[in-house]
């Protein structure tokens, strides 16, 4: 019985991230483009260096 409640668990857990992330998809890839950029930058301003 506990292995039905585990699985019910995991499928709403799953459900949720879906719907929560789906509507803050916006914001999420805005995150992610200022993210891009600023590792863009640090590449370019530190150079091609390697160790």
């Amino acid at each position: 019985m506990s292995n039905v409640l585990y699985t019910i668990a995991v499928f709403l857990v799953i459900i949720w991230a879906i719907v929560f992330f789906g509507y803050n998809v916006g914001g999420i890839i805005h995150i992610l483009l200022v993210i891009a950029i600023i590792s863009v930058l640090l590449r370019v301003i530190q150079g091609n260096r390697k160790y």
